[in-house]
């Protein structure tokens, strides 16, 4: 991933929209590509048909998903969507939008818990347990995975390393990532990035919830 490693980072502020424009940065190749959109207030990107599905993360900003048929869709920071495929779907903003973009393909595993064409909030597939760590796939194939896990306050996950890439969004609540023996606190709306084999933990200071996807191209 074309991502810093090993600090926290926000997407929303380092992808700051540029006045009058569309800007896209690729941060992840392969079939199941990331990458991270800033558009501008009043831009627009054309309806196209596409084959595959799209999970847009809002970071920033309003985002309108939009079919050519007049159906739309009103995204907010914190919110999510999984487009539709075969029919144009198109992305505009009237003012200024920062959002994570994953391929998802056809046959890739999706939880039931998501709908394309429905709007939906990450942070709110999955409840908070007393002392327990909850976590749902939200889709999944051989090469990648993004999970959505909250963590009770106290509980967390002992140092181990991931057989690839990873990339955490905080959704809710104050954490402390450990990676390669140093302590980065993490809260909502923060991202952090491990790289390939990392030594990490996570310990949750307050009640946290965040999600992680995993890349193993």
């Amino acid at each position: 991933m074309r991502e810093k490693v090993g600090a926290v980072f926000s997407i929303a502020k380092e992808n700051a929209p540029v006045p009058g424009c569309t800007v896209s940065k690729e941060i992840s190749e392969g079939e199941n590509y990331i990458s991270v959109f800033s558009l501008a207030k009043d831009t627009d990107i054309s309806a196209e048909i596409y084959p595959y599905h799209k999970l847009l993360i809002i970071s920033d900003g309003g985002l309108t998903v939009y079919r050519t048929d007049g159906d739309k869709k009103l995204l907010s920071a914190g919110e999510s969507i999984v487009t539709e495929t075969d029919i144009p779907v198109g992305m505009r903003t009237d003012t200024g939008a920062v959002y994570t973009e994953i391929a998802i393909r056809r046959e890739d595993i999706m939880n039931d818990a998501v709908k394309a064409g429905e709007v939906f909030k990450l942070v709110e597939l999955v409840p908070y347990q007393e002392g327990k760590i909850v976590n749902m796939d939200v889709v999944h194939n051989d090469k990648m995975k993004f999970v959505v896990m909250a963590f009770d306050e106290g509980t967390g996950l002992s140092e181990h390393a991931a057989p690839g890439e990873a990339l955490i969004f905080a959704l809710d609540g104050e954490a402390v990532i450990g990676y390669e023996g140093e302590a980065h606190p993490i809260k909502a709306g923060e991202n952090f990035h491990f790289a390939k084999g990392g030594m990490h933990s996570v310990k949750a200071e307050k009640k946290f919830k965040m999600a992680l996807l995993l890349t193993l191209e």
